[in-house]
């Protein structure tokens, strides 16, 4: 079974579509106006192995953070459709990513009652126009559209872009297994029958 989804979401301050494979080889087609951020897009989406194409324009004269937080809504849609119904899904995921100093713990429960924790060591020591407290608008905007509990804990690290980018790869590592289907699981992994 191939499950797939697109999305589609226009306001007056962004234009994005968004086309998932969940069953992928991880090909990533991104380009948000971004680069940075499509360096992390791209990451996640290699290190989960789907095939995610997005395509997103905005207001970036203003500043980046509609197109990022719009960006994290579709992406959580998109997530969303095409696991459907739960059915089958094994819910939960955990992915632990070291890079260079920094390491990263990221847990998911795709549990239809979104919630986010993010956890990140006070030593950053780089900045730059994407920075670690503008991916938490996005991480916020995924977990809540996805209907995922999203738990992510930097443990350490100094540099802003290692940090961020075992973060990226950690969650795409947590959405593989959470999404994935086993046959063991009859209906939905839930005691009250539904998710």
């Amino acid at each position: 079974m191939t499950r797939t989804a697109t999305v589609k979401r226009q306001t007056k301050e962004t234009d994005i579509e968004a086309s998932i494979t969940l069953e992928g080889s991880g090909t990533a087609d991104i380009s948000t106006g971004i680069p940075f951020f499509d360096h992390m897009l791209t990451l996640f989406t290699v290190h989960g192995f789907f095939d995610l194409t997005l395509k997103a324009k905005g207001d970036l004269d203003v500043d980046y953070h509609h197109t990022v937080e719009d960006v994290g809504l579709i992406l959580g849609q998109v997530i969303s459709s095409a696991i459907h119904n739960r059915k089958g899904i094994c819910r939960y995921g955990e992915g632990s990513v070291p890079m260079d100093e920094a390491f990263s713990r990221v847990n998911v429960d795709m549990s239809n009652r979104p919630f986010l924790v993010y956890n990140i060591p006070q030593t950053i020591r780089s900045s730059g126009l994407f920075d670690a407290y503008l991916a938490k608008e996005f991480f916020r905007a995924l977990s809540v559209q996805a209907g995922m509990n999203l738990h992510i804990n930097a443990l350490y690290g100094e540099n802003e872009h290692h940090i961020l980018e075992s973060i990226f790869k950690a969650l795409g590592r947590a959405l593989r297994v959470a999404c994935s289907i086993d046959e063991q699981i009859k209906g939905t992994l839930s005691s009250k029958g539904i998710l």
